[in-house]
């Protein structure tokens, strides 16, 4: 199955649960980064868009290992690698749901909210084309659950 022509993983890697992707499954994705891209550059990567799929797919530690190498690109404290480490942490939240541990899924929402509020006093209200105070919501809500 695609989403928005991204090839969706057999499986959502749940530790502990079922069985991990192979070693290097998602290096194609994570080598569209290269070092020294701009933030739109890097907002316009496969593994940008590929994360921000598996994000919303329910693919959460597909969706943190196609980001990491683009947090690894961003510029230090830019907005854009406060943007991509709130993103991160958030799918690591999800992920957490899953494997059923409540107190790290507040823990780790509320270090997204502290990346995405960093990311908005840094960048504004959009960062890297996303809206942070939907992230907030986003993060918010699943905090409360």
């Amino acid at each position: 199955m695609t989403v928005a022509g991204v090839p969706l993983p057999g499986h959502a890697y749940v530790p502990g649960m079922n069985a991990r992707h192979a070693e290097g499954a998602f290096d194609g994705v994570r080598n569209s980064v290269v070092a020294g891209m701009s933030e739109a550059e890097l907002a316009d990567t496969q593994a940008f868009r590929t994360g921000l799929i598996y994000l919303e797919q329910g693919f959460y530690w597909e969706a943190h290992e196609v980001l990491e190498p683009v947090w690894m690109a961003c510029p230090e404290d830019s907005a854009a690698r406060q943007m991509v480490q709130g993103l991160i942490q958030l799918a690591n939240a999800y992920l957490k749901v899953r494997m059923m541990r409540p107190r790290a899924v507040v823990r780790l929402c509320d270090i997204a909210l502290g990346h995405f509020a960093a990311a908005r006093q840094l960048g504004g209200k959009r960062v890297m084309g996303i809206e942070i105070s939907g992230m907030q919501r986003q993060v918010e809500t699943l905090r409360e659950t």
